[in-house]
């Protein structure tokens, strides 16, 4: 069948003659109503924006010498923020004065051990902050 053949049904049958690959010797064609094919299109592509997951990141912030109770009291608030599927950033608050900052070298890395080993199983460590960083933190990310 020509391509004109092609055209004239689809003219009387009121649709389009839309390309679908032009590569070949022949030209392949299909007779459908575009104005409908991209609308459904659309609409796919709605539905799957619709359903995909955001995940945030939620930050919670402590000090590198914070008492086992207020501890237990921000662990509370990262574990509803893994629940609600959101990665986590815990930011260790390092500013002070020099004995602070001297005694806080070896306590920062300790808080963060300790704190992973409270998150156990609901949440994965995702990264660390770098050495030299003023801020340190860890990114944890909710258990799949």
């Amino acid at each position: 069948m020509q391509t004109s053949d092609a055209l004239n049904m689809a003219m009387d049958s009121g649709l389009d003659l839309v390309e679908i690959s032009s590569n070949g010797t022949t030209p392949i064609v299909k007779i459908m109503d575009f104005g409908k094919y991209k609308y459904e299109q659309k609409k796919r592509a709605s539905e799957a924006r619709k359903n995909q997951k955001n995940v945030g990141i939620k930050e919670v912030w402590v000090k590198p010498f914070i008492e086992e109770n207020d501890l237990n009291i921000k662990m509370k608030k990262v574990f509803e923020f893994l629940d609600e599927g959101n990665k986590v950033k815990i930011a260790v608050m390092t500013r002070g004065n020099k004995r602070v900052l001297a005694r806080g070298k070896d306590a920062v890395p300790e808080l963060f051990a300790h704190i992973v080993q409270i998150i156990g199983d609901r949440g994965t460590l995702e990264s660390k902050s770098k050495p030299d960083e003023r801020t340190k933190s860890i990114i944890i990310a909710p258990a799949k």
